[in-house]
């Protein structure tokens, strides 16, 4: 509590993209049947999502969820809230997340959440949840997958976000 490392009353919701191997040089000749492609821009890629929700005032990581990366950033909302939240920020992809039919509208005491999604793309709060994606992607060097299949994808995405949280946990500005 006096680190100011508890969760508070926001949360930011995105996703990040893990690259698997195309190739197919394996046993059964095939790519990880597990992952599927995506595109993003103007650019394809190959892999699997990973859906993280992360505390508006710390940075750090509560929720991750990882998919293949066909699936939509606006069907995972409801699953990346701790429940306590008041507010959820997100970006053009969650558009809609409140009317959805899975949708958390009230948090675990009773008050409405209020959903700020950004219609275009902008940095404002959910910079801080870009800089989870840094760690892992540039400081863990995590930008391809090692393994194939999703379950162990999401036992190393695990470990890598919780040693994100561990490096953002030790900076200057959280421990003042």
């Amino acid at each position: 509590t006096e680190r100011g490392l508890i969760l508070k009353k926001g949360t930011i919701v995105d996703f990040t993209i893990i690259s698997a191997p195309s190739s197919t040089k394996n046993a059964n000749r095939q790519r990880d049947p597990e992952a599927h492609q995506v595109k993003k821009g103007n650019m394809w890629y190959f892999g699997y999502k990973a859906h993280a929700g992360v505390d508006e005032k710390s940075g750090l990581v509560h929720t991750l969820k990882v998919t293949p990366a066909n699936q939509h950033d606006v069907t995972m909302t409801s699953e990346l809230m701790h429940g306590d939240e008041e507010r959820l920020y997100g970006d053009s992809g969650y558009l809609g997340a409140d009317k959805r039919e899975n949708a958390i509208l009230k948090n675990q005491s009773g008050k409405k959440i209020k959903y700020i999604i950004n219609r275009r793309p902008s940095q404002s709060v959910r910079a801080k949840v870009e800089h989870v994606f840094a760690v892992i992607k540039k400081q863990l060097r995590y930008r391809k997958t090692r393994y194939r299949g999703l379950r162990k994808q999401t036992a190393k995405l695990n470990i890598m976000f919780a040693l994100a949280n561990l490096i953002l946990a030790d900076r200057p500005c959280l421990t003042a």
